[in-house]
């Protein structure tokens, strides 16, 4: 009975250490690019994630975002500069583009049925990438210099199709309606 006993724990402690190797917070996270961030988040809703290094003499943030998705889908996160929600937020949005290659660019979203094509936004964006990996998209960016303030209303999703090199209407339920919220990159 004691050995029984013992094979169940031994089976239970090395589970338990197979799940926890397993489960990628952003805290114990690490990038194929080597690229490291002093601060992070796990989100709320969508299995996402946000990683930054802000300056807060120039205000910029080096960032990485990055969502469990199929290969077939898209990921956005974005600023919204003057309110909560969609409508007004200025993003970053990545998907694999018909050529093949994984793409990633800034939009604007000025209603709740944007384009979602490229546009400018309000403030700067640089060294933009995304990769794909473990079943997770990631957007790679520098944004700013942002406002005078180092909290900002941000806004995340994922979405299941691409047409035409165009990421399509997310789902309107549930999590996907639930992923805002503020952010402060000074304290976290």
């Amino acid at each position: 009975m004691a050995i029984g006993f013992r094979v169940v724990s031994v089976i239970a402690i090395l589970s338990s250490f197979f799940l926890l190797a397993s489960c990628q917070t952003c805290s114990n996270y690490t990038f194929s690019n080597n690229k490291v961030f002093n601060s992070c988040s796990d989100l709320p809703y969508l299995d996402a994630h946000i990683h930054w290094n802000y300056n807060s003499l120039t205000r910029r943030v080096e960032m990485a975002y990055r969502a469990t998705q199929e290969p077939t889908g898209w990921i956005a996160w974005g600023i919204n500069p003057s309110e909560t929600g969609m409508p007004g937020s200025q993003v970053l949005v990545a998907f694999l583009h018909t050529n093949g290659n994984l793409i990633a660019y800034p939009t604007a979203l000025t209603s709740y049925d944007p384009t979602m094509e490229p546009s400018s936004l309000s403030f700067g964006v640089s060294n933009i990438s995304a990769e794909y990996a473990n079943n997770e998209m990631i957007i790679f960016a520098v944004v700013g210099p942002l406002g005078n303030s180092s909290t900002v209303n941000q806004i995340w999703q994922t979405g299941t199709s691409v047409l035409n090199d165009i990421p399509q209407m997310h789902e309107l339920s549930g999590p996907h309606l639930e992923s805002l919220g503020t952010l402060d990159f000074l304290s976290g």
